[in-house]
Order: structure tokens, then sequence, then C-alpha cells
């Protein structure tokens, strides 16, 4: 099969209501991830590494963040026939809606994919964390003769709750499918067909692996999407594929590495702060294919008399005399002296301010962007472009912090947020 054949399909979610106020200015894909790239950059780079250069991006709320990141960052040459196009939502003289589900908005930019001429779709998130060849998925896809093949992840039943689950027989294909089903939900009949684990992983079915989860990642036969969509169901994991199961072939294909939906502000943190860690889980010593975004052309890092563990410092920032573990430093940081901060993600600035800003900033009483003298900071997520003045102390004891949204910083699953463009006065305590 001719990879100029495969057409990808990125979904760039809805509002991203569990990810506020990260969401607040920009669209679920284009929020910064470990210091220099953006969520959308892991599909994308994925469908580069597997000779995928066809592909769209859709999307409907906050777009134009999104629109400036790809714009700068995917321009393919003319010799390839690749590119990455966002489709937003649109009005048109069949439909005045918005996109209701993620079945809707492939349905309703179906005219734009024809003019491909593809023989299979590959629909992906835009807002997961993983590495994946879809070569062997399309490969799968071929060898099994199926219509559909679905990405399946080993998991435990606790997990199961917030997933798709698939029962499958002993050669992967798909027999059951229920989306998200309840805790207290009897599903031991999709329990996973230990005979496919073993002969596909080499691993023994446990009580960590007892079930199948739709990564929300399919193949597609062209014929039968087109076919799939021709009513006016809007999901594929509640409607599409259940609907699918009696007269079509459906095909797993399993994928046992690192992946993490990213899709609350506890799990962005997390997946966050583990990206600094000694041993983390995605930016691994083994990994061989590289992950794309914007060439900022940014001098390296400055580093002076500080104190870094197990962190990540993007290009560009400056820090001095700082003590900083289990953190994050996006592009264009300035970190001031005696500065500290633990398990903070600080997603930098679009740009360094000049001596006539920062002299403004000393007239109008304001913190310059970056991170004050003298401030600590812990567990918390600073916006890009937020100014931090000195002396504040934002996190650093254990009490329990109510969920909040203020126009200055949210709290959420006890992570403080400091919100993009948010001033945050000196000697601040929160």
């Amino acid at each position: 099969m001719k990879k100029d054949n495969v057409l990808a399909i990125i979904l760039g979610g809805g509002k991203g209501t569990r990810l506020y106020p990260l969401t607040k200015d920009r669209s679920k894909p284009a929020v910064p991830l470990a210091g220099k790239f953006r969520l959308v950059d892991i599909p994308i780079s994925n469908c580069i590494n597997s000779g995928y250069k066809k592909i769209y991006l859709l999307t409907q709320f906050n777009s134009a963040s999104l629109h400036n990141h790809i714009a700068s960052t995917y321009n393919f040459d003319q010799f390839s026939n690749g590119f990455v196009e966002i489709l937003s939502a649109e009005q048109t003289y069949s439909s005045e809606s918005w996109y209701q589900g993620t079945a809707d908005a492939v349905r309703k930019n179906l005219k734009h994919f024809r003019d491909q001429n593809a023989d299979h779709y590959i629909i992906l998130s835009g807002d997961q964390l993983y590495r994946m060849d879809f070569r062997k998925m399309l490969q799968r896809h071929i060898d099994s003769g199926a219509d559909l093949t679905i990405a399946a992840k080993p998991i435990s039943r606790a997990e199961a709750t917030g997933l798709g689950i698939m029962a499958t027989d002993k050669d992967g294909m798909i027999t059951k499918f229920y989306e998200k089903p309840a805790p207290d939900m009897d599903i031991s009949e999709y329990k996973v067909n230990a005979e496919y684990l073993e002969s596909e992983l080499n691993v023994k079915a446990d009580s960590s692996n007892e079930y199948l989860a739709s990564m929300g990642i399919y193949v597609f036969s062209a014929k039968v999407m087109e076919d799939a969509l021709k009513g006016t169901e809007t999901d594929f994991g509640k409607e599409i594929i259940p609907g699918l199961l009696s007269n079509y072939r459906l095909s797993s294909y399993l994928f046992n590495d690192f992946w993490e939906d990213i899709g609350t502000i506890r799990a962005f943190y997390e997946t966050n702060i583990d990206l600094a860690s000694t041993m983390p889980r995605f930016f691994n010593d083994t990994a061989t294919t590289q992950i794309y975004t914007r060439s900022r052309f940014l001098p390296a890092s400055k580093i002076n008399f500080c104190n870094i563990s197990s962190s990540l410092t993007a290009e560009g920032s400056i820090i001095t005399n700082a003590y900083i573990v289990n953190s994050i430093v996006g592009t264009r940081t300035i970190i001031e002296s005696g500065a500290s901060l633990d398990g903070v993600y600080v997603m930098g600035s679009t740009k360094y301010e000049t001596a006539e800003e920062k002299e403004e900033n000393r007239r109008l009483g304001r913190p310059n962007i970056g991170i004050g003298k003298g401030t600590i900071m812990k567990r918390a997520i600073v916006d890009a472009n937020a100014r931090i003045g000195e002396g504040c102390r934002i996190g650093i004891d254990d009490i329990a912090r109510p969920d909040c949204d203020t126009e200055a910083y949210s709290i959420h699953d006890g992570i403080i947020v400091i919100n993009k463009y948010a001033t945050i006065p000196n000697g601040t305590i929160l």
C-alpha cells in the first residue's frame, strides 16, 4: 500500500473545559508541552515519522494560536505533496451548526477529504502523548482484512471506566465494544483474550492488563468510513463503532508502550513533570523518532550560579542564582536571583522585553515577564507571558486548596495555574 494513499485526520477536540484555564485563549492542541512543544506536535510527528504527510487538523475553538503554530512549523517542500491543514468548523449551505462530536466533525469535512483520493483514513486525537509507527497499524489492518482497526492498550478494570473497551477473539477481531462503563458495571464478558494478548505482546493476562481500551486511534478503509458517516450519529466511540460491529470486520491493534490521554489539569501537570524526571516514560533513551516543532533560532539557555536537578530548560532562558528541581522551564524564561521552583512548569515567554519596556514596567510598578527575585513556588503551572513579582510564596505549604477561577490564577486538583499574561504583584501569597 502506497503511503500517499493514506490521509491522516487529527481531531482537535471541543472547548477543552477540563484543561481550563490553559484553554482559555487557545485550543487544546495548541497547549504548550515540555517547555518547547505543543500537544499537536505529537500526533503530527507520529504521522511524519510514519511517512504520512497529508494531514488535516479539525478544530473549532480558539484557533488563532494553533493556526500560527501550524503555519510557522509545518511547511513541506513542493516535491513531497505533503501538508498540514487546519479545517475549522464553518457554516455552509448544508449545515450551519458547529461540530457536534468526533464523527460529526469528520462527516462535515468529507468533501475536503475526498479530494485526496485516499484508500485509508487514520483518525487521531490531538491531546495524547505517545509514539507509534502507524505503518505497522495499517499493515495489521490490511493483513486482517478489516474495515476498521482500533488501536488498543491493555489496562486494568479501574482504568476502564473512562475509556471505550472491547472484546476480541483469539485473532484480535473485535466482537464487542462498550464506551466508558460505569465503575460498578459488570464487564467481565469484555476481558481480554489471553491467547491473543500473549501471542501479540508476549505477556500473560493479569489484573493490570485484563481489558483492552480504545486509544481513540482508528484506521478506516475509505469507503467504509464514508458509508458509516451517512447517518446522523455524532460520536465514533458511543455510536459509530458499536453500529459497525454487525455488518463489518473490526480488528484491534495492540499497543503496550507509553500512552497518556491528557484531558485534565492534573494529567497535564503530572505528565509534564514526569518528562523532567530522571527516568521519564516518554522522553526515554530508547526513543529513535523525532518530535517536531517550531524552529525558534534562540540561543542556548544561560545558567548563572544555579542548582538545577531533574528539570528541563528550554532554549533562550536566562536563570540566575536559582534553585530548580522537578520542574520545566520554557523558552525565553527569565528567572531572577534567589527564586526557588519545585514541581513547577513555567511555559516561558513569546518575546524578550526590551530595556524600554522594563523601564515602563518599573514606572507602572508591575513585575517584568518571568519569575521575580526571591519568589518560591511549588506544584504550579505558570502560563505564557505571566509576570510573577518578587518575594512571592505560591503553593509552598500542603494545605488543601479548593478549586477556583480568578482573573490572575486558577486552582484545579490542588494545582495552582497562573494565567496567561497574568500579573502577580510583589509579595503575593497563594
